[in-house]
């Protein structure tokens, strides 16, 4: 996919993408780069964020790395100040930051810290860091969130014999994806009467370290649609759960 380059130090956009030293975070970094768009890559690992810069740079973009976990308010807080300074707004977050737990499971057998885990990262940190950079995303002509999710989080599909993530009983994981998605809903309930658009976006399964490289697209392939969703400039695509394939129900 092409997209129009926005160099223009006045008009190109700012974007803030979680969890981007790797996988699709670190893909959708690199497309959005590619678009022209000036992005800050969240990481809370140094030595991965150096290397995953360094192989940006050798592409020849620049893409600006951030320290942030998004379990650590101060982290977060210095995170949106770095962005305030060099721009004073935020024009797309990307809450693309997850794990998973080798102890999650159904809900009779996994373990209660592992849940606590995964809900932390995945929806208590976008939650956390979506509060932190409102205020920027407020001060943007066209500001987007998109919030990483996943078929696992849809309730109708974990409860459709049918369905292929019917037996996916991980409930720390699927419970934290269908939380985020309850984010999406309300938020963009809450700012319906803004320019910023809130959207559920689900990449598909991906190859990367989250999926033991087991999926079905590349990460270059699983980035298209959230960075699609990041440049839209339809205010009216808002609360919207959409994967590859189309609409994904709740």
């Amino acid at each position: 996919m092409t997209y129009a380059l926005l160099r223009d130090e006045e008009t190109s956009r700012v974007a803030l993408v979680t969890g981007a030293n790797k996988g699709i975070g670190l893909e959708i970094a690199r497309q959005l780069a590619l678009a022209g768009v000036r992005v800050f890559a969240g990481a809370r690992d140094p030595g991965r964020a150096d290397a995953a810069a360094k192989a940006l740079a050798d592409s020849g973009l620049v893409v600006r790395f951030v320290a942030l976990d998004v379990t650590r308010p101060a982290s977060i807080e210095a995170a949106a100040a770095t962005i305030e300074a060099a721009h004073g707004r935020l024009d797309v977050l990307v809450n693309n930051a997850g794990i998973v737990d080798a102890e999650d499971g159904p809900p009779s057998a996994a373990s209660l810290d592992a849940v606590r885990r995964i809900l932390e990262t995945n929806f208590i940190g976008a939650l956390a860091v979506t509060q932190a950079m409102l205020p920027l995303l407020r001060a943007s002509p066209c500001p987007r969130i998109i919030n990483l999710s996943s078929s696992l989080g849809s309730l109708t599909l974990n409860g459709d014999p049918n369905s292929p993530y019917y037996s996916a009983r991980l409930i720390g994981y699927n419970a934290s994806k269908a939380a985020l998605n309850m984010l999406t809903v309300q938020l963009s309930e809450e700012l319906r009467d803004t320019r910023i658009a809130v959207n559920s976006v689900s990449p598909g399964y991906v190859k990367t370290d989250l999926t033991g490289h087991s999926g079905d697209l590349t990460p270059e392939e699983g980035a298209r649609l959230p960075v699609e969703f990041a440049l839209q400039n339809e205010r009216f695509h808002s609360g919207r759960f959409v994967e590859p394939g189309g609409e994904t129900p709740w």
